[in-house]
């Protein structure tokens, strides 16, 4: 208390004089109306640029949220894409199916769940990614794993809170392709070089192939939705023992920045799998 009266004593002079000029500069702008309204403008001018600042602020702060929302409606607007949807043969169905669009007859084969990106290696030859979404959120084996951009990889091991992709840079990944234009059925892997090429191969030397056309996920995959880009041809090798084409495919996403993916679920995944299960008894 003593220092408050020492600075008090000290400064006493200059606060009289500023509480002094604040009611001189409060009656002049509240009595002319001149300086009243050059006052106004300035603090409609200062305000302004103050609160555009705090808006941009709060804006940057809050990029992460809306990123996730983003993520999310984008995840059910890919559920809802055609190659998600399939249209079924038969005149009547005796169950009713809960993932019924429509009275077409239309069923939503694959749900797009989103998930963030934690860790990502592409320098390894056995290459994981790790995502911020496991078994609470859906996620289970064998699920498969896309970007924005194109195809990502596999889900290989699942926790509650997060789950494991083998990586398309791996060299045990293995996913079946077709050219976009379609013709040419083959097999997409990684020879563990260049992490922005893969290898397709099988593929029949009947079949025409240009540099720069488009590899996409196979309509014969229970794992991925069909038609999803893998990546583009960049250089085309004939294959001399087995009479087929080897071609170096640039991929679609960029494994070194990738930050988002979608896991992929087969809702008639249990179906495929049953119908399996009792082939190998047969």
């Amino acid at each position: 208390m003593h220092n408050v009266f020492l600075f008090l004593r000290r400064y006493s002079v200059f606060i009289i004089f500023l509480v002094m000029q604040i009611v001189a500069l409060v009656m002049l702008f509240t009595d002319n109306r001149f300086h009243n309204t050059v006052f106004g403008m300035v603090s409609n001018v200062v305000s302004g640029n103050i609160n555009q600042r705090v808006n941009r602020a709060e804006e940057f702060l809050s990029l992460s949220e809306q990123n996730k929302k983003l993520r999310e409606q984008n995840a059910v607007l890919l559920s809802m894409m055609p190659s998600g949807i399939l249209i079924t043969d038969s005149a009547y169905k005796l169950v009713t199916d809960t993932v019924k669009l429509d009275s077409l007859k239309e069923y939503r084969q694959y749900q797009y769940l989103s998930a963030k990106i934690i860790s990502n290696s592409v320098f390894l030859q056995q290459n994981y990614i790790m995502l911020h979404r496991g078994s609470a959120e859906g996620v289970a084996p064998n699920m498969a794993v896309v970007g924005m951009d194109g195809i990502i990889g596999t889900v290989v091991h699942v926790s509650e809170n997060m789950s494991l992709v083998m990586s398309l840079l791996n060299r045990q990944s293995k996913v079946i392709a077709t050219l976009k234009k379609g013709s040419g059925l083959g097999e997409v892997s990684w020879d563990g070089k260049d992490p922005r090429y893969l290898l397709l191969t099988k593929i029949p030397k009947t079949v025409v192939i240009k540099k720069g056309d488009t590899v996409v996920s196979s309509p014969y995959s229970d794992k991925f939705p069909p038609g999803l880009p893998i990546g583009t041809v960049y250089k085309v090798e004939q294959d001399q023992e087995t009479n087929t084409y080897i071609l170096l495919v640039k991929t679609a996403v960029d494994f070194y920045n990738v930050q988002h993916a979608y896991a992929v679920k087969n809702l008639l995944q249990e179906e495929m799998n049953e119908l399996k299960r009792k082939l190998i008894k047969e």
